[in-house]
């Protein structure tokens, strides 16, 4: 546990906190072979995140290294960032503690990924440091964890799976359980401190986004509309369905962006929504939903709601977070009803429009176990380690650069290099990559399960 200047291929910081201890856990399978280690402010505390893990996996951690780094020391995240290749960050709510670690990052020339769930962050982060990250040829990936690694991934395979021309794609996420309720929680602190400043600064995204992209997209044909606030869905069990809240929706039409600017695709359009089995249910997640929209307007409300969060969240939040026994035994399965055109009818520009109506259907899915820690810290670290192995095959651009070698008006005199490198959602960063059929072998599964013509 020393201090040396070794590099490292990966660095977990904000090791001791919930998302880190369980990011370490599933590091000891996921990191095998390569050399990582941790980071934090607090040697006892990273000391004391080891032994739990030691004891839980049964695995000897003495040699992992640890590194000191506080958010508030710049030096110190400069000098982390410089020990490693990738440095995985999870250190939240993102808002506050994200955009030290990426200037770090980027200072240092060194990828960056973490669990960001907060459209604000992720889109300014985008606009700010994109072409710094790409002059440093710094991968910058965030969104890496449950629920937007199966929904933005998820709409890739869905479109791979398709043999056509996706127009839109509707995705319904299911969560099930199969013990009983405890009473426990089921969010942790960090997640609901997120939902709370994120939804009070939610007027900043239109001005964001104007900045973020120039130019509107076209205006595809047929538009998908919004489903009934309340309504069933066939597509899972005949369940209820409402709106989901959460950044999936950003994230993926920030994937879609990227593809049709850079690859000249045409853009699937996207909504997202969440199934219950009871209407009960939907009825309770609508009042804590209300009532939560309401108190983030005020500050007195947002204080509130973080000073007693198992009160408002009617129990399903609170800081030590869901019980192990609770995590392990709950699955979750997001599924993909898109629609579209058979590859005969492909136009030939993008922005082009359909005379006929979208008429073939696929119906996906992806699920797994222990959405919100355990296959999030998965995907985590698989979006890490497949920037490390698979680079090449990740976005970047091509520049034609002066041959320094050439001091005459040749053909030689210029040459054409290509660089890696800036700040990218997970669905355009590693669409190319193995990283869907790496998902599937540690615990995610990706299936068709329809189509229809």
């Amino acid at each position: 546990m020393d201090q040396s200047d070794e590099k490292l291929d990966v660095i977990i910081f904000g090791a001791s906190g919930f998302t880190g201890k369980y990011t370490i856990y599933e590091g000891i399978k996921l990191l095998d072979g390569l050399k990582w280690g941790i980071a934090g402010r607090s040697r006892e505390k990273l000391r004391q995140v080891l032994g739990e893990v030691e004891k839980k996996a049964d695995r000897d951690l003495s040699e992992i290294p640890m590194i000191l780094s506080d958010l508030k020391d710049e030096t110190s995240l400069r000098k982390m960032a410089e020990r490693c290749k990738v440095l995985i960050n999870c250190c939240g709510p993102y808002r506050f503690y994200g955009e030290p670690v990426i200037k770090a990052c980027i200072a240092a020339g060194t990828h960056h990924v973490d669990v960001s769930g907060e459209p604000q962050y992720m889109e300014r982060i985008q606009l700010e440091y994109h072409q710094a990250a790409q002059e440093r040829g710094v991968y910058i990936v965030s969104a890496c964890g449950f629920d937007s690694i199966p929904a933005d991934l998820g709409t890739v395979y869905t479109e791979r799976e398709f043999d056509g021309v996706v127009n839109s794609i509707e995705t319904y996420l299911e969560l099930k359980s199969s013990v009983p309720y405890d009473g426990g929680a089921v969010l942790h602190f960090g997640t609901w401190e997120s939902a709370v400043y994120g939804l009070a600064h939610a007027d900043e995204l239109r001005a964001l986004r104007t900045a973020l992209y120039k130019t509107r997209l076209p205006h595809f044909q047929p538009r998908l509309k919004n489903r009934p606030l309340v309504h069933k869905t066939k597509h899972v069990n005949n369940w209820w369905a409402m709106p989901f809240p959460g950044s999936d929706r950003s994230v993926v039409m920030r994937s879609q962006r990227h593809f049709y600017d850079n690859e000249k695709k045409r853009p699937i359009q996207m909504k997202a929504y969440v199934a219950f089995e009871s209407l009960l249910h939907v009825i309770g997640v609508a009042f804590v939903a209300i009532v939560f929209a309401i108190m983030c307007r005020f500050n007195f409300g947002r204080k509130l709601l973080l000073k007693f969060p198992k009160l408002f969240s009617l129990g399903s939040v609170s800081h030590e977070g869901p019980s192990e026994r609770s995590m392990e035994n709950t699955q979750f399965a997001i599924y993909f009803n898109g629609q579209g055109w058979d590859k005969a009818e492909k136009l030939l520009e993008p922005s082009d429009q359909y005379k006929s109506p979208p008429k073939k259907r696929i119906l996906t899915k992806v699920s797994g176990t222990n959405p919100g820690y355990g296959a999030t810290c998965v995907a985590l670290i698989l979006s890490a380690t497949t920037i490390l192995h698979e680079h090449k095959k990740m976005p970047g651009k091509y520049v034609w650069i002066i041959n320094p070698c050439s001091y005459t008006f040749t053909n030689n005199r210029f040459y054409c290099c290509f660089f890696n490198g800036g700040v990218y959602p997970p669905g355009a960063a590693y669409a190319k990559t193995s990283m869907i059929e790496k998902l599937c072998e540690n615990g995610f599964k990706f299936e068709v399960l329809s189509k229809a013509e």
